[in-house]
Protein backbone atom coordinates (compact mmCIF):
# COMPACT_ATOMS: atom_id res chain seq x y z
CA UNK A 1 0.00 0.00 0.00
CA UNK A 2 1.34 3.54 -0.85
CA UNK A 3 1.24 6.13 1.78
CA UNK A 4 1.45 10.01 1.06
CA UNK A 5 1.47 12.80 3.85
CA UNK A 6 -1.07 14.55 1.77
CA UNK A 7 -3.54 13.43 -0.86
CA UNK A 8 -5.15 15.94 -3.44
CA UNK A 9 -8.45 14.61 -5.30
CA UNK A 10 -9.18 16.53 -8.71
CA UNK A 11 -6.38 18.73 -10.77
CA UNK A 12 -8.57 21.47 -11.73
CA UNK A 13 -7.43 24.90 -10.73
CA UNK A 14 -8.41 23.85 -7.28
CA UNK A 15 -6.42 21.11 -6.88
CA UNK A 16 -2.99 22.88 -8.51
CA UNK A 17 -3.69 26.17 -6.11
CA UNK A 18 -3.98 24.25 -2.83
CA UNK A 19 -1.09 21.68 -3.89
CA UNK A 20 1.16 24.26 -4.95
CA UNK A 21 0.57 26.09 -1.42
CA UNK A 22 1.28 22.81 0.19
CA UNK A 23 4.38 22.22 -1.26
CA UNK A 24 5.27 25.98 -0.33
CA UNK A 25 4.77 25.19 3.11
CA UNK A 26 7.42 22.03 2.98
CA UNK A 27 5.14 19.53 2.37
CA UNK A 28 7.31 17.16 -0.32
CA UNK A 29 5.41 13.82 0.02
CA UNK A 30 1.69 14.70 -1.92
CA UNK A 31 0.14 13.47 -5.06
CA UNK A 32 -2.44 14.81 -7.37
CA UNK A 33 -4.98 12.20 -8.21
CA UNK A 34 -7.01 13.63 -11.55
CA UNK A 35 -9.56 11.31 -13.96
CA UNK A 36 -9.04 13.55 -16.71
CA UNK A 37 -5.87 13.36 -19.35
CA UNK A 38 -4.34 16.46 -18.40
CA UNK A 39 -4.51 19.17 -15.76
CA UNK A 40 -6.74 21.80 -15.96
CA UNK A 41 -10.22 20.49 -15.22
CA UNK A 42 -13.21 22.10 -16.36
CA UNK A 43 -10.97 24.79 -17.66
CA UNK A 44 -9.75 23.68 -20.92
CA UNK A 45 -12.78 23.54 -22.38
CA UNK A 46 -13.52 27.52 -21.22
CA UNK A 47 -11.65 28.85 -24.24
CA UNK A 48 -13.30 32.19 -23.45
CA UNK A 49 -11.84 34.99 -21.78
CA UNK A 50 -12.03 36.79 -18.09
CA UNK A 51 -10.15 34.42 -16.29
CA UNK A 52 -6.99 35.91 -14.18
CA UNK A 53 -8.23 39.50 -13.48
CA UNK A 54 -7.76 39.22 -9.65
CA UNK A 55 -4.91 36.35 -9.63
CA UNK A 56 -2.57 37.24 -11.89
CA UNK A 57 -4.44 41.07 -13.27
CA UNK A 58 -4.60 40.16 -16.61
CA UNK A 59 -7.68 38.74 -18.77
CA UNK A 60 -6.52 34.94 -19.79
CA UNK A 61 -8.68 32.43 -21.29
CA UNK A 62 -9.45 28.85 -19.28
CA UNK A 63 -7.02 26.72 -20.91
CA UNK A 64 -4.11 29.80 -20.22
CA UNK A 65 -5.45 30.49 -16.34
CA UNK A 66 -5.12 26.81 -16.09
CA UNK A 67 -1.44 26.25 -17.48
CA UNK A 68 -0.40 28.71 -15.62
CA UNK A 69 -0.97 26.88 -12.71
CA UNK A 70 -0.09 23.09 -13.99
CA UNK A 71 3.18 25.28 -15.07
CA UNK A 72 3.97 25.83 -10.91
CA UNK A 73 2.80 22.21 -10.63
CA UNK A 74 5.69 21.28 -13.14
CA UNK A 75 7.91 23.36 -11.80
CA UNK A 76 7.96 22.28 -8.14
CA UNK A 77 8.14 18.66 -9.29
CA UNK A 78 4.77 18.32 -7.72
CA UNK A 79 3.35 14.82 -8.52
CA UNK A 80 0.00 14.11 -10.28
CA UNK A 81 -1.10 10.75 -11.84
CA UNK A 82 -3.51 11.31 -14.75
CA UNK A 83 -6.21 9.12 -15.80
CA UNK A 84 -6.50 8.35 -11.99
CA UNK A 85 -10.39 7.83 -10.83
CA UNK A 86 -10.77 7.74 -6.93
CA UNK A 87 -13.78 5.56 -6.24
CA UNK A 88 -14.12 5.76 -2.53
CA UNK A 89 -12.38 7.14 0.58
CA UNK A 90 -12.76 6.12 4.62
CA UNK A 91 -13.28 8.24 7.07
CA UNK A 92 -9.84 6.91 7.96
CA UNK A 93 -8.08 7.97 4.73
CA UNK A 94 -7.76 5.13 2.64
CA UNK A 95 -8.50 6.04 -0.59
CA UNK A 96 -9.50 3.45 -3.35
CA UNK A 97 -7.83 4.34 -6.81
CA UNK A 98 -7.81 2.90 -9.97
CA UNK A 99 -6.17 3.89 -13.19
CA UNK A 100 -4.66 2.25 -16.85
CA UNK A 101 -1.15 2.13 -15.51
CA UNK A 102 -1.67 0.54 -11.93
CA UNK A 103 -5.41 -1.19 -11.79
CA UNK A 104 -6.76 -1.11 -8.88
CA UNK A 105 -4.84 -0.01 -5.48
CA UNK A 106 -5.36 1.50 -1.71
CA UNK A 107 -4.07 4.61 -1.12
CA UNK A 108 -3.23 5.98 2.38
CA UNK A 109 -2.74 9.67 3.40
CA UNK A 110 -2.44 11.57 6.49
CA UNK A 111 -4.21 14.59 5.33
CA UNK A 112 -6.43 14.64 1.90
CA UNK A 113 -7.95 18.05 0.22
CA UNK A 114 -11.18 17.35 -1.82
CA UNK A 115 -11.11 19.07 -4.74
CA UNK A 116 -13.14 17.85 -7.07
CA UNK A 117 -15.24 20.06 -8.15
CA UNK A 118 -18.93 20.22 -9.89
CA UNK A 119 -21.23 18.63 -12.16
CA UNK A 120 -24.40 19.85 -14.09
CA UNK A 121 -28.51 19.38 -13.34
CA UNK A 122 -29.83 17.01 -15.94
CA UNK A 123 -32.76 16.55 -17.38
CA UNK A 124 -33.71 13.78 -15.03
CA UNK A 125 -33.66 16.70 -12.26
CA UNK A 126 -35.71 19.04 -13.89
CA UNK A 127 -39.00 16.52 -13.92
CA UNK A 128 -39.79 18.15 -18.12
CA UNK A 129 -42.55 16.36 -19.87
CA UNK A 130 -41.81 14.86 -23.09
CA UNK A 131 -39.83 12.08 -25.00
CA UNK A 132 -36.03 12.37 -24.48
CA UNK A 133 -34.80 13.05 -28.23
CA UNK A 134 -31.72 13.57 -29.69
CA UNK A 135 -30.77 17.28 -29.11
CA UNK A 136 -31.02 17.86 -25.57
CA UNK A 137 -27.68 18.68 -23.97
CA UNK A 138 -26.34 20.24 -21.17
CA UNK A 139 -24.35 23.50 -21.45
CA UNK A 140 -21.39 22.17 -20.29
CA UNK A 141 -21.93 19.19 -22.83
CA UNK A 142 -22.26 21.27 -25.58
CA UNK A 143 -19.12 23.37 -24.52
CA UNK A 144 -17.09 20.42 -24.97
CA UNK A 145 -18.82 19.53 -28.03
CA UNK A 146 -18.26 22.75 -29.85
CA UNK A 147 -14.98 23.87 -28.19
CA UNK A 148 -12.66 20.56 -28.14
CA UNK A 149 -14.36 18.10 -30.32
CA UNK A 150 -15.30 21.14 -33.40
CA UNK A 151 -18.35 19.77 -33.26
CA UNK A 152 -21.19 22.23 -33.44
CA UNK A 153 -24.65 20.18 -31.64
CA UNK A 154 -27.62 22.14 -33.73
CA UNK A 155 -28.56 25.23 -35.45
CA UNK A 156 -31.39 26.34 -34.11
CA UNK A 157 -30.80 26.72 -30.30
CA UNK A 158 -33.39 27.36 -27.11
CA UNK A 159 -31.18 27.67 -24.17
CA UNK A 160 -33.18 27.10 -20.20
CA UNK A 161 -31.63 28.56 -17.26
CA UNK A 162 -29.63 31.84 -17.34
CA UNK A 163 -26.30 30.43 -15.45
CA UNK A 164 -22.92 31.64 -16.72
CA UNK A 165 -22.21 28.49 -18.83
CA UNK A 166 -25.62 29.02 -20.36
CA UNK A 167 -24.71 32.78 -21.18
CA UNK A 168 -21.31 32.04 -22.39
CA UNK A 169 -22.77 28.89 -25.02
CA UNK A 170 -25.50 31.46 -26.71
CA UNK A 171 -22.73 33.33 -27.70
CA UNK A 172 -20.68 30.65 -28.32
CA UNK A 173 -23.26 29.21 -30.39
CA UNK A 174 -23.94 32.36 -32.09
CA UNK A 175 -20.64 32.72 -33.64
CA UNK A 176 -20.68 29.10 -34.98
CA UNK A 177 -23.21 30.25 -37.33
CA UNK A 178 -26.09 28.85 -34.77
CA UNK A 179 -29.63 30.61 -34.15
CA UNK A 180 -29.67 30.87 -30.49
CA UNK A 181 -33.68 32.16 -30.25
CA UNK A 182 -34.00 32.49 -26.64
CA UNK A 183 -32.64 32.49 -23.12
CA UNK A 184 -35.62 30.95 -20.95
CA UNK A 185 -34.96 31.65 -17.28
CA UNK A 186 -37.54 30.85 -13.99
CA UNK A 187 -36.53 33.39 -12.08
CA UNK A 188 -37.47 37.00 -11.97
CA UNK A 189 -33.66 37.03 -12.47
CA UNK A 190 -30.82 36.24 -14.12
CA UNK A 191 -28.21 33.61 -12.36
CA UNK A 192 -25.38 34.60 -14.29
CA UNK A 193 -22.89 37.53 -14.08
CA UNK A 194 -24.29 41.21 -15.62
CA UNK A 195 -21.39 41.62 -17.73
CA UNK A 196 -22.10 38.15 -19.01
CA UNK A 197 -25.71 39.22 -19.95
CA UNK A 198 -24.13 42.36 -21.46
CA UNK A 199 -21.97 40.62 -23.57
CA UNK A 200 -23.33 37.29 -24.13
CA UNK A 201 -27.18 38.04 -24.58
CA UNK A 202 -27.51 42.02 -25.14
CA UNK A 203 -24.70 42.21 -27.88
CA UNK A 204 -25.82 39.93 -30.29
CA UNK A 205 -29.65 40.86 -29.54
CA UNK A 206 -30.27 37.31 -27.96
CA UNK A 207 -33.97 37.84 -26.00
CA UNK A 208 -34.13 37.07 -22.36
CA UNK A 209 -37.24 35.73 -20.97
CA UNK A 210 -37.44 35.71 -17.41
CA UNK A 211 -39.94 34.23 -15.12
CA UNK A 212 -40.52 31.57 -18.00
CA UNK A 213 -40.00 27.76 -18.53
CA UNK A 214 -40.07 25.24 -21.01
CA UNK A 215 -42.93 22.77 -19.95
CA UNK A 216 -42.92 20.46 -22.78
CA UNK A 217 -40.20 19.15 -25.00
CA UNK A 218 -41.52 17.91 -28.51
CA UNK A 219 -39.64 15.50 -30.96
CA UNK A 220 -39.44 11.79 -30.08
CA UNK A 221 -36.08 10.64 -32.34
CA UNK A 222 -35.45 14.06 -33.06
CA UNK A 223 -35.98 17.35 -31.26
CA UNK A 224 -38.39 19.60 -33.19
CA UNK A 225 -39.09 22.03 -30.88
CA UNK A 226 -40.19 23.29 -27.13
CA UNK A 227 -43.11 25.00 -25.51
CA UNK A 228 -42.48 28.02 -23.46
CA UNK A 229 -44.43 29.55 -20.65
CA UNK A 230 -44.52 32.23 -18.30
CA UNK A 231 -44.55 31.21 -14.62
CA UNK A 232 -46.05 32.71 -11.61
CA UNK A 233 -44.87 33.14 -8.04
CA UNK A 234 -45.16 29.60 -7.26
CA UNK A 235 -43.16 29.02 -10.29
CA UNK A 236 -46.09 27.27 -12.08
CA UNK A 237 -47.02 27.95 -15.56
CA UNK A 238 -49.72 30.38 -16.36
CA UNK A 239 -52.42 28.65 -19.22
CA UNK A 240 -52.28 30.85 -22.06
CA UNK A 241 -48.78 32.31 -21.79
CA UNK A 242 -47.63 29.24 -23.88
CA UNK A 243 -44.89 30.07 -27.40
CA UNK A 244 -43.98 27.04 -29.36
CA UNK A 245 -40.36 27.67 -30.48
CA UNK A 246 -39.13 25.22 -33.32
CA UNK A 247 -35.35 24.28 -32.64
CA UNK A 248 -33.07 21.51 -32.95
CA UNK A 249 -31.28 22.31 -29.67
CA UNK A 250 -31.74 22.53 -26.00
CA UNK A 251 -29.49 23.16 -23.69
CA UNK A 252 -29.71 23.32 -20.08
CA UNK A 253 -28.19 25.72 -18.11
CA UNK A 254 -30.13 24.59 -14.56
CA UNK A 255 -27.06 25.10 -11.67
CA UNK A 256 -24.22 23.05 -10.21
CA UNK A 257 -23.97 20.62 -7.56
CA UNK A 258 -20.74 19.75 -6.13
CA UNK A 259 -19.81 16.42 -6.61
CA UNK A 260 -19.76 14.71 -3.44
CA UNK A 261 -20.13 11.11 -3.52
CA UNK A 262 -16.67 10.28 -2.20
CA UNK A 263 -17.40 13.20 0.23
CA UNK A 264 -20.63 10.89 1.43
CA UNK A 265 -18.42 7.61 1.32
CA UNK A 266 -15.79 9.16 3.57
CA UNK A 267 -18.69 9.93 6.44
CA UNK A 268 -18.37 13.67 5.93
CA UNK A 269 -21.52 15.50 7.49
CA UNK A 270 -22.48 17.44 3.90
CA UNK A 271 -24.68 20.98 4.42
CA UNK A 272 -28.10 21.09 2.76
CA UNK A 273 -27.74 24.48 2.16
CA UNK A 274 -25.30 23.90 -0.25
CA UNK A 275 -24.85 20.21 -0.78
CA UNK A 276 -21.00 20.55 -0.05
CA UNK A 277 -18.74 19.55 2.83
CA UNK A 278 -19.80 21.62 5.77
CA UNK A 279 -16.25 23.22 6.86
CA UNK A 280 -14.90 25.50 9.50
CA UNK A 281 -12.80 28.35 9.50
CA UNK A 282 -9.50 26.06 7.98
CA UNK A 283 -11.58 24.87 5.65
CA UNK A 284 -11.36 21.17 7.68
CA UNK A 285 -14.59 18.95 7.47
CA UNK A 286 -16.28 17.09 9.88
CA UNK A 287 -13.65 14.57 9.29
CA UNK A 288 -10.07 15.26 11.30
CA UNK A 289 -7.58 15.89 8.56
CA UNK A 290 -10.15 16.33 4.90
CA UNK A 291 -10.41 19.08 4.21
CA UNK A 292 -12.33 20.94 1.20
CA UNK A 293 -12.30 23.98 -1.31
CA UNK A 294 -13.26 25.04 -4.59
CA UNK A 295 -16.41 23.86 -6.09
CA UNK A 296 -16.79 20.96 -4.45
CA UNK A 297 -17.63 23.15 -1.48
CA UNK A 298 -19.61 25.32 -2.75
CA UNK A 299 -20.17 27.07 -6.25
CA UNK A 300 -18.05 30.01 -7.02
CA UNK A 301 -18.69 32.64 -9.94
CA UNK A 302 -15.05 33.39 -10.33
CA UNK A 303 -12.19 30.93 -10.79
CA UNK A 304 -9.78 33.23 -9.46
CA UNK A 305 -12.00 32.90 -5.56
CA UNK A 306 -11.36 29.05 -5.85
CA UNK A 307 -7.56 29.67 -6.30
CA UNK A 308 -7.21 31.88 -3.55
CA UNK A 309 -9.77 29.74 -1.52
CA UNK A 310 -7.84 26.62 -2.27
CA UNK A 311 -4.24 28.23 -0.79
CA UNK A 312 -6.08 28.47 2.17
CA UNK A 313 -6.81 24.59 2.41
CA UNK A 314 -3.32 24.04 1.03
CA UNK A 315 -1.67 25.94 3.68
CA UNK A 316 -4.06 24.32 6.43
CA UNK A 317 -3.64 20.94 5.17
CA UNK A 318 0.28 21.20 5.63
CA UNK A 319 -0.16 22.99 9.01
CA UNK A 320 -2.32 19.67 10.34
CA UNK A 321 0.19 17.60 8.69
CA UNK A 322 3.22 19.10 10.67
CA UNK A 323 1.07 18.60 14.03
CA UNK A 324 -1.26 21.56 14.16
CA UNK A 325 -4.31 19.91 16.67
CA UNK A 326 -7.41 20.06 14.56
CA UNK A 327 -9.95 23.43 16.02
CA UNK A 328 -10.02 23.43 19.72
CA UNK A 329 -12.16 24.32 22.03
CA UNK A 330 -16.41 24.81 21.00
CA UNK A 331 -17.29 25.87 17.88
CA UNK A 332 -19.14 28.71 17.34
CA UNK A 333 -21.66 28.76 14.51
CA UNK A 334 -22.21 30.79 11.18
CA UNK A 335 -25.58 31.09 9.97
CA UNK A 336 -27.46 32.53 7.23
CA UNK A 337 -29.61 35.05 8.23
CA UNK A 338 -32.57 36.97 6.62
CA UNK A 339 -31.71 37.15 2.63
CA UNK A 340 -28.55 35.29 3.08
CA UNK A 341 -28.58 31.40 1.13
CA UNK A 342 -25.52 29.90 2.83
CA UNK A 343 -22.57 30.50 4.38
CA UNK A 344 -18.97 29.17 4.37
CA UNK A 345 -17.37 28.29 6.65
CA UNK A 346 -20.91 26.83 8.84
CA UNK A 347 -18.48 26.80 12.44
CA UNK A 348 -15.39 28.41 13.50
CA UNK A 349 -13.16 27.78 16.35
CA UNK A 350 -11.93 31.38 17.64
CA UNK A 351 -9.44 30.00 19.58
CA UNK A 352 -7.60 28.12 16.39
CA UNK A 353 -7.77 31.35 14.00
CA UNK A 354 -4.56 33.10 13.96
CA UNK A 355 -5.39 36.15 12.08
CA UNK A 356 -8.60 36.57 10.05
CA UNK A 357 -11.60 34.73 9.22
CA UNK A 358 -12.78 34.43 5.78
CA UNK A 359 -16.60 34.31 5.28
CA UNK A 360 -18.29 33.72 1.81
CA UNK A 361 -21.66 33.49 0.83
CA UNK A 362 -24.62 34.55 -1.57
CA UNK A 363 -27.57 36.45 -1.36
CA UNK A 364 -30.92 34.89 -1.67
CA UNK A 365 -32.69 37.59 -3.97
CA UNK A 366 -31.33 40.65 -5.51
CA UNK A 367 -31.71 43.41 -2.97
CA UNK A 368 -30.73 47.32 -3.28
CA UNK A 369 -29.29 49.71 -1.51
CA UNK A 370 -28.89 47.01 1.64
CA UNK A 371 -25.80 45.97 4.13
CA UNK A 372 -24.47 43.00 5.00
CA UNK A 373 -24.91 42.64 8.55
CA UNK A 374 -22.20 40.13 10.67
CA UNK A 375 -23.37 40.34 14.52
CA UNK A 376 -23.07 37.23 17.25
CA UNK A 377 -25.62 37.95 20.44
CA UNK A 378 -26.55 41.46 19.69
CA UNK A 379 -23.14 42.48 18.81
CA UNK A 380 -21.60 43.80 15.13
CA UNK A 381 -18.98 42.67 13.92
CA UNK A 382 -18.87 43.87 10.46
CA UNK A 383 -21.48 45.78 7.80
CA UNK A 384 -20.67 45.66 4.49
CA UNK A 385 -23.24 48.17 1.87
CA UNK A 386 -23.62 47.68 -1.36
CA UNK A 387 -25.57 49.74 -4.69
CA UNK A 388 -26.89 45.68 -5.08
CA UNK A 389 -25.89 42.44 -4.46
CA UNK A 390 -27.51 39.62 -6.21
CA UNK A 391 -27.16 35.63 -6.22
CA UNK A 392 -25.11 35.36 -9.24
CA UNK A 393 -21.95 37.32 -6.96
CA UNK A 394 -20.27 35.52 -4.24
CA UNK A 395 -19.97 37.77 -1.66
CA UNK A 396 -17.08 37.93 0.62
CA UNK A 397 -16.29 39.24 4.64
CA UNK A 398 -13.11 39.07 6.56
CA UNK A 399 -13.62 38.86 10.36
CA UNK A 400 -10.56 39.40 12.40
CA UNK A 401 -8.74 37.91 15.38
CA UNK A 402 -9.62 40.20 17.30
CA UNK A 403 -13.24 40.47 16.60
CA UNK A 404 -13.60 36.82 17.95
CA UNK A 405 -12.69 37.38 21.17
CA UNK A 406 -15.32 36.61 23.49
CA UNK A 407 -18.42 35.34 21.18
CA UNK A 408 -21.05 34.52 23.08
CA UNK A 409 -23.88 32.66 21.05
CA UNK A 410 -23.82 32.13 16.88
CA UNK A 411 -22.77 34.33 14.28
CA UNK A 412 -25.39 35.44 11.92
CA UNK A 413 -24.58 36.85 8.58
CA UNK A 414 -28.10 38.75 6.91
CA UNK A 415 -28.86 41.40 4.87
CA UNK A 416 -30.43 44.56 5.95
CA UNK A 417 -32.41 47.29 4.21
CA UNK A 418 -30.63 50.94 4.35
CA UNK A 419 -32.35 53.19 6.91
CA UNK A 420 -34.99 55.63 4.84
Amino acid sequence: MREFELVIIGGGPAGMAAAIAAKKQGIDDLVIFERGDRLGGILNQCIHNGFGLHTFKEELTGPEYAERYAQQVYDLGIPYELGTMVLDITPDKQITVVSRQRGAETVRARAVILAMGCRERPRGALGIAGFRPQGVYTAGTAQKLVNCEGVVPGKEVVILGSGDIGLIMARRMTLEGAKVRAVVELMPYSSGLKRNIVQCLDDYGIPLMLSHTVIDIKGKEKLEGVWVAAVDEHNAPIEGTEEYFPCDTLLLSCGLIPENELSRSAGIELSPLTSGPSVDESLETTVEGVFACGNVLHVHDLVDFVSEESVRAGENAAEYIKGKPSSPGTPVAVKPGNGVRYTVPSRLYPESVTDCVHIRFRVTAPVKGAAIVVSCGGKELARKRGRIFVPSEMIEVILKKEQLAGLSGDIEVRTEEAAK
